[in-house]
């Protein structure tokens, strides 16, 4: 049954299926989560990085929040294929055929876009933050007293976003197959985008042009591969639906 035939009350139906499917595997997940946390956490306090730093806790409760945080966190990195399939698998219904394999073979690139994001947050983003911070300290006489809790916290809020930013090809590209956008739209908001994505890359980082650039630079890069990725999509797609015109007047 395609998704055009579906109900309001079948699509409801099929959408807590699949839901309860990422339910249960995130229960799993958050299971072996549990016994990867801490040697995680003992690595990136012992990583070149941190090393210098003595972290301390300011509450009884932070070092178990800061265990919660990375097992939940880690629960979901783990999990992310199936949350991916599971939303291909609602929506596959009302693509063609070719458009389900297709589409399919999306997932794993979107896993390895998502690493990617927090490999470049962690090893390149966070170094030149966490320094300027630094250095900002020992500029105002200031001697930091960094807490376990906010030091991970503040990782988890550079590293996760950008592994879902670095996902905007492979989302560009699925809205694409979806007739939702096109590459003509995409190219036609260019400067727009330019624009914002400069202003994130001014947001997120230290105040210095440098590192503003080191950031800007691989966003407007993603943002020209969605572009060159759409144009492929969007080629194909309406290949796909000009066979299955003929196809149709031919029956």
């Amino acid at each position: 049954m395609s998704q055009k035939d579906m109900t309001i009350f079948e699509h409801i139906s099929e959408l807590r299926k699949r839901l309860f499917v990422i339910v249960v595997f995130f229960i799993l997940a958050v299971i072996v989560s549990f016994f990867l946390s801490q040697p995680l956490i003992r690595y990136l306090q012992e990583s070149d990085l941190a090393k210098e730093i003595t972290m301390n806790a300011f509450r009884l409760t932070d070092p178990f929040k800061v265990f919660m945080e990375m097992t939940l966190y880690l629960a979901l990195v783990i999990i992310l294929p199936v949350i991916l399939y599971q939303l291909w698998a609602f929506i596959s219904p009302g693509l063609y055929e070719k458009e389900r394999k297709v589409t399919l073979s999306y997932i794993p690139a979107a896993v390895l876009l998502f690493l990617a994001g927090i490999a470049f947050s962690y090893f390149i983003l966070f170094p030149l933050i966490l320094k300027f911070m630094m250095q900002l300290s020992s500029q105002m006489n200031i001697n930091p007293v960094i807490g376990i809790n906010e030091y991970f916290s503040f990782l988890f809020q550079i590293t996760l976003p950008f592994g879902l930013l670095f996902e905007l090809p492979i989302i560009i590209l699925f809205l694409t197959r979806l007739g939702i956008i096109t590459p003509m739209f995409l190219a036609k908001i260019r400067k727009y985008a330019y624009f914002l994505l400069i202003v994130l890359a001014a947001f997120i980082t230290p105040p210095d042009v440098m590192s503003q650039i080191i950031v800007a630079i691989p966003l407007m890069i993603l943002y020209e591969i969605s572009i060159w990725l759409s144009k492929i999509g969007y080629r194909k797609s309406k290949a796909a639906e000009l066979r299955y015109e003929l196809e149709r007047d031919s029956e």
